[in-house]
């Protein structure tokens, strides 16, 4: 087997998010759905973010947020995705190099403006993204760094990379590449209306190509047409090795093989803003993974990642992570 270089490097959408506080009412004068990410064109995007109030622009991207948390904690964490030679592109670059992240992918060249996803935050925490992929579609299997990849105990997807073609055949590359030299393939399924868009090719995907699986309940319940969360835990039951599903305040469920592990929310004692709790929770749940613990305690480790990341504004960890697991575990 290669020599281990990364504990788990991410794919997926390269985006700067761009964050602003906003009420029920604007979001219903621009026709947003609440809670839910829908993909913009260029013109749509500028017409939002002219809205949009104060704003914090800032590296994100599910996957790039899973990476960047594993670095928070202590893990050799590399990225792949796609940012332009612009102004965007180079906060990208800074802030996920900056936060310990291994990430080499070439700049795209056809003009195509770096991704940035507009969050619209209301006092209720929820947020609601606009997302303008740019230069995100132009990943492609000639950006896999096949060393790199064979290189990391997991390599870890975001299901929102599933809606560009070239990035299906980038990232079923990279499975391949994984499994060829016995490591494991993780995957997010990052968004229900994803889910209903490749419910079909995640379902293959995941019988196919998956070890580790991450959900939230509403997610899962889609994947399989479902109201019934058992149901849905019970279809799910042997596809890929591992599965964990977040359940906001109900915690957690993990599911290997005949195994069933319910994880307990951790207390946040006020709940800020949303964005980026799947995410950390999966950066929690594979540090530990990488480490050698036990399944019940890399819920543990994900939720208390993801309860820091909730109790704050913003997709990245502000409160050192290894301090914080050092204090509670």
């Amino acid at each position: 087997m290669t020599e281990t270089r990364f504990h788990v490097t991410g794919i997926g959408n390269a985006i700067v998010d761009v964050l602003s506080h906003a009420d029920d009412a604007l979001l219903a004068e621009l026709g947003l759905d609440k809670g839910i990410m829908t993909l913009v064109d260029s013109e749509q995007a500028q017409k939002i973010y002219s809205r949009m109030g104060p704003a914090i622009e800032c590296s994100g991207g599910s996957a790039a947020n899973t990476i960047a948390g594993i670095a928070s904690l202590g893990g050799k964490a590399a990225y792949i995705g796609k940012v332009a030679d612009d102004q965007l592109g180079e906060v990208f670059r800074h802030d996920i190099r900056a936060a310990g992240v291994t990430f080499e992918t070439s700049p795209g060249g056809d003009g195509a403006p770096t991704a940035r996803c507009l969050i619209l935050v209301t006092p209720d925490a929820q947020r609601t993204m606009q997302t303008f992929l740019g230069a995100c579609v132009e990943l492609g299997p000639e950006d896999i760094d096949e060393e790199l990849v064979a290189a990391s105990s997991v390599t870890y997807l975001e299901g929102y990379l599933w809606d560009p073609p070239q990035a299906k055949e980038a990232f079923l590359k990279a499975a391949r590449v994984s499994h060829d030299a016995g490591r494991m393939v993780s995957l997010s399924l990052s968004d229900p209306f994803c889910v209903d868009r490749h419910r079909d090719s995640f379902l293959e995907l995941v019988n196919e190509h998956v070890d580790i699986l991450f959900a939230n309940e509403a997610e899962l319940k889609a994947l399989y047409r479902t109201d019934d969360f058992d149901a849905a835990l019970r279809l799910v039951r042997g596809h890929a090795q591992v599965t964990a599903v977040t359940r906001g305040e109900k915690g957690s469920v993990i599911i290997a093989g005949d195994d069933v592990h319910v994880v307990s929310a951790e207390h946040v004692p006020a709940i800020i803003d949303t964005t980026g709790a799947g995410d950390l929770y999966a950066a929690g749940f594979l540090y530990g993974y990488t480490h050698g613990r036990a399944l019940p305690e890399c819920g543990r480790l994900g939720g208390i990642a993801a309860a820091e990341i909730i109790s704050h504004f913003g997709a990245r960890p502000e409160t050192d992570l290894i301090e914080l697991i050092s204090a509670k575990v």
